[in-house]
């Protein structure tokens, strides 16, 4: 999922941690303040939230000194294992999580963490993107409108900011499968891409509801919680879920390697397991919760959001794959490219 923050460059030194402390790695606007207020009165552990704007950039920032500094992040589903895979999450077992049993059943034997041994779900949806109604009130139901757009939206399209979602949605345009390595495919990928970008004004994960909220942007790609916020903030926007597909992801909460703070995370991710507090985090991101019993606590704008409930012809969305090193390079290449 999302976002811009405070903590991405290398910290000179480590603070000291204290034993009521708890340090988060987290998406920005991603977490009611009240929540954080609720867990620290009932703890008495103080906590201490810095923001990222992108998988990648969480994952660089840990790899360049911040791990150990960290108690808990927040990842999206392919990260978790890229993280897995590269040593920089901590384990642990369900008897250290009385809430364990909360998790809904669909998201507890998870491809990305199998049995769910360092990570338990936070929030889940779709990103596709965004059209004001105002603007164009043609057919949405195409990522032409990224890709292709028509007169109306060219030059006013807002572009997440996020490498694996943005490979994904045009992959998921073209027909050919993630982690490609057939070089036409690759060519074809990359050769739409930077056809498409005169078209986009901006490049922003961050500022994705904002835009459209504001005008500047008359479309913008972005995740479907985002686009409940601009619609609620008065923005005449649709989201859309495009025939050819869309990218479906869900970000959880990992216990990281060398956690300073180890028995305060657990505590924490105990606490998310909680219905009332899943729920919190539901109604005030506009996603989907993936624990059982959140219902009771659900706002009725959330429950009944267009955003979170696809038409019936909706097709299945995708989650970003993870793919070899190799393959992996040439995507990167891809967009750094494109970023140029």
């Amino acid at each position: 999922m999302k976002r811009f923050g405070i903590a991405l460059l290398p910290l000179l030194a480590s603070p000291a941690f204290g034993e009521g402390e708890l340090k988060v790695y987290h998406w920005f606007e991603y977490m009611p303040q009240e929540l954080v207020d609720k867990f620290q009165a009932e703890t008495g552990i103080t906590v201490t939230i810095d923001t990222y704007d992108s998988n990648e950039a969480m994952l660089a920032s840990l790899k360049a000194g911040k791990l150990g500094q960290y108690d808990v992040a927040v990842p999206g589903d392919y990260m978790v294992q890229i993280m897995a895979e590269e040593g920089l999450l901590d384990s642990f077992s369900p008897a250290d999580l009385p809430n364990f049993g909360n998790i809904a059943p669909q998201w507890l034997d998870v491809p990305f963490d199998p049995g769910r041994k360092s990570s338990i779900p936070y929030q889940w949806g779709s990103t596709a993107f965004a059209v004001n109604r105002d603007v164009y009130q043609g057919d949405i139901n195409t990522l032409a409108i990224l890709f292709d757009p028509p007169d109306e939206l060219k030059g006013r399209i807002n572009v997440l900011d996020s490498q694996g979602e943005v490979l994904a949605l045009g992959s998921i345009y073209l027909g050919i499968p993630q982690c490609s390595q057939d070089r036409a495919q690759l060519k074809a990928l990359m050769d739409m891409l930077l056809a498409a970008k005169p078209h986009w004004a901006s490049f922003g994960s961050d500022t994705a509801k904002d835009v459209l909220v504001s005008g500047d942007a008359a479309a913008g790609m972005i995740y479907n919680g985002f686009a409940a916020k601009a619609r609620a903030e008065g923005a005449n926007v649709e989201y859309a879920y495009p025939k050819e597909g869309f990218v479906v992801w869900m970000d959880n909460a990992v216990l990281l390697k060398d956690a300073p703070n180890r028995d305060n995370a657990l505590k924490f991710l105990n606490f998310l397991l909680e219905p009332e507090n899943a729920a919190a985090v539901t109604n005030y991101a506009a996603y989907t919760a993936g624990v059982t019993g959140v219902e009771p606590f659900l706002a009725e704008e959330i429950r009944t959001s267009p955003e979170t409930n696809p038409p019936a012809d909706a097709p299945a969305g995708s989650f970003v794959a993870v793919c070899d090193e190799a393959t992996q390079k040439l995507y990167d290449a891809i967009w750094t490219n494109l970023k140029k």
